[in-house]
């Protein structure tokens, strides 16, 4: 429900009698307060009727089904469909009826499990078969006949022996079962008993009967008939492992949408589209940029020529914009010792996340998850003074991370990662001016490669869960602190991500809005008031004293593999002339010509200029249709007129023409569009 509407909505009164007992709740509607009486057993049901744009309510802040009893004193807030969180769990409702569907289709079925995600669901079987087409239009309509009977879910909590008995089918819920309240968010798991108690959701028919039932912690809809026939769909089917172990058992993944009206469905829809048509993975084969050769493995890309140059330039700006904000450029190796993981304390919190230790004659070896240790050792290399800080150190290292191979997506999820990574070694007193620095230097990195839509994230501890994390009380609150107020000084605004903060402090994320509105984490900036007591390190303070530095982590992109995947996406292959891998092609009229036109093109090189003559066998159109679908900024055309005046003729990107440019005017055009980071 929009403020608007609730803002204008008051609640029917609960249905009740004489001798009925009454409590006392509070009801939030847009942060107005309104206290009344409603009879002893009321439930969001009865005051919230079957609007339909209310799919669940907040009592007391934590999230619950329309149909849970309110006791006294109970503060309600009524969940809208339109909310992130309603649209979450009309979604969740959504892939309960798929998984329904399905078994009733399929009785051989095997449940996996069937979260929500961004913008739908997805629920894994284990299936004899493989899905068809035609096994998802079944389903879908099948969906649709369970819509139609209004089935309530309707939810019951069973002990783990309960559990485990009525569950006796479905090895992969057992398993599940025995995860109880310490569930991951990572594989899915987390909705199903990530709440501590375990609770199976039933759906009922009218009259009474069980149709089906899921382990799960909820909440849901309260009945099927809130999924709007209209306004959802599946869409694909997909192999996943197990929880995303590719060691466990592969099943089959149904992927599916819901929204609030037909309206959102047909808009989602014609965003996946657009998607599609910039998918960076389709762009990359399309425009010989970069590849994933089995041979090689999994989620470990390597750089075409065409590729290699968007790279390259990326790298050398970025290289350059670092030495211009004060960072000294250093390198470290691949691999390192074991023990120099635990002295930093990625061992054992990061364990999971690294590829096994090799094995050098009784000495392990890591390959390097993070570079940070590395930098460490080049801070300690030798005595550092009070006026040596801030001391920053930058470099592209690759370093390793173990994937699950059912996480792994392109360049977006790879597992060979080159970061431009950065830390900055100050004082206490220097720290909220550096994180200041650091924070608009990524600003304006990003701004130079387009990218000009941000909001960023604070990502704080989780204090239940103190025993994940490193350091007091004291230096968390400083730290995020420290960085709120920098984050609140840039004015964008700042969403709060409890929970999210590294093992070793507070965290700001950079997230960017791309050119069809979808989001991508980029740069991150961490204040870290452990790692360098872990590695002693220390400065001779103005006094005289022995003093540790404050570390600060940054990467501005990240991910040098995924800032590509996304600039792909962003631009849907129509790169700025500056990271354009051919930024011109010459296309003579005639073979006449080539001559001419292997003049003007020495000259663009000369100039700095990327560019190619097309002498192929091609038609003249052909050429020029080749060129467009390869995405190149600038067409240089040249016949009998062009090459008498010593000029030539410009064809763009959206298909324009310019005839008669003198040479020396068409070399300044290009070079400046290249100098401007411009897009033509």
């Amino acid at each position: 429900m929009s403020p608007a509407l609730l803002a204008e909505w008051t609640p029917r009164p609960a249905p009740g009698g004489a001798g009925k007992g009454n409590v006392s709740i509070t009801i939030d509607l847009v942060g107005s307060e309104n206290q009344r009486q409603v009879d002893t057993g009321t439930t969001g049901l009865d005051l919230f009727g079957e609007d339909r744009s209310i799919v669940a309510m907040r009592v007391n802040g934590t999230t619950r089904d329309l149909a849970h009893p309110l006791t006294e004193g109970d503060a309600v807030e009524p969940v809208g469909i339109d909310s992130d969180e309603g649209l979450a769990i009309l979604r969740h409702s959504a892939a309960h009826v798929a998984a329904q569907a399905m078994q009733d289709l399929h009785a051989d079925a095997k449940l996996g499990i069937g979260p929500p995600i961004t913008d739908g669901f997805y629920y894994d079987f284990l299936l004899e078969e493989p899905l068809t087409p035609d096994d998802l239009k079944a389903v879908q309509k099948k969906m649709v006949s369970i819509i139609g009977e209004k089935q309530r879910f309707v939810r019951r909590a069973v002990s783990d022996e309960e559990a485990v008995a009525e569950l006796a089918d479905e090895p992969f819920k057992l398993e599940l079962v025995q995860l109880k309240g310490n569930a991951s968010d990572d594989d899915g798991s987390a909705v199903e008993v990530g709440a501590g108690e375990l609770t199976i959701y039933d759906n009922v028919r009218r009259n009474g009967d069980r149709a089906w039932g899921d382990l799960c912690r909820g909440p849901h809809v309260p009945h099927t008939g809130y999924i709007n026939k209209a306004a959802f769909a599946l869409t694909r089917t997909s192999a996943a492992y197990w929880r995303g172990d590719q060691q466990n058992p592969q099943l089959q993944r149904l992927y599916g949408t819901a929204w609030a009206t037909k309206e959102d469905l047909q808009a989602y829809q014609h965003r996946l589209e657009e998607a599609a048509r910039r998918d960076h993975r389709k762009l990359g084969v399309e425009l010989d940029l970069y590849s994933f050769p089995e041979n090689i493995g999994p989620g470990l890309p390597v750089f075409h020529p065409n590729g290699g140059v968007i790279k390259r330039e990326m790298e050398d700006y970025v290289r350059r914009r670092h030495l211009e904000e004060g960072f000294s450029y250093v390198g470290t190796p691949h691999i390192a010792k074991e023990d120099l993981f635990y002295t930093s304390g990625h061992l054992p919190y990061f364990a999971e996340g690294m590829f096994p230790p090799i094995d050098d004659d009784g000495q392990l070896y890591r390959l390097k998850a993070m570079n940070c240790p590395m930098h460490n050792e080049i801070f300690r290399s030798r005595g550092r003074s009070y006026r040596e800080l801030p001391l920053r150190f930058f470099e592209f290292g690759t370093v390793y991370r173990n994937e699950k191979s059912g996480v792994l997506q392109g360049l977006t999820r790879v597992r060979s990662i080159t970061q431009d990574d950065s830390h900055s070694y100050v004082t206490g007193e220097q720290a909220p001016a550096e994180i200041k620095h650091l924070l608009n230097f990524v600003l304006g990195l990003l701004r130079d490669f387009g990218l000009d839509d941000f909001y960023l994230e604070l990502s704080t501890r989780d204090d239940a869960k103190k025993d994940k994390f490193i350091g007091s009380d004291e230096e968390w609150s400083t730290a995020t602190e420290v960085l709120q107020q920098a984050a609140e000084e840039t004015g964008l605004e700042l969403v709060a991500d409890p929970g999210g903060a590294a093992y070793y402090g507070p965290k700001i994320s950079v997230q960017a809005r791309d050119a069809i509105g979808r989001t991508w984490q980029m740069s991150t900036i961490q204040y870290d008031f452990n790692m360098a007591k872990r590695f002693g390190l220390e400065y001779t303070a103005a006094d005289g004293s022995r003093q540790t530095p404050v570390m600060i982590h940054s990467a501005k992109f990240g991910s040098i593999e995924r800032f590509i995947g996304v600039l792909v996406e962003h631009y849907a292959g129509a790169f700025p002339v500056w990271l354009s891998p051919v930024q011109v092609v010459a296309i003579p009229v005639a073979d006449e010509f080539n001559d001419y036109l292997f003049d003007v093109a020495d000259q663009l090189r000369k100039a700095g200029v990327r560019v190619e003559v097309d002498t192929s066998d091609d038609r003249f159109g052909k050429k020029i249709r080749t060129a467009s679908k390869q995405k190149v900024p600038y067409v240089l055309i040249a016949g009998g007129e062009d090459r008498d005046a010593g000029a030539v003729s410009f064809r763009y990107r959206d298909g324009s023409q310019k005839n008669g440019v003198p040479i020396a005017d068409a070399i300044t055009e290009i070079t400046a569009a290249i100098a401007d980071r411009a897009q033509v």
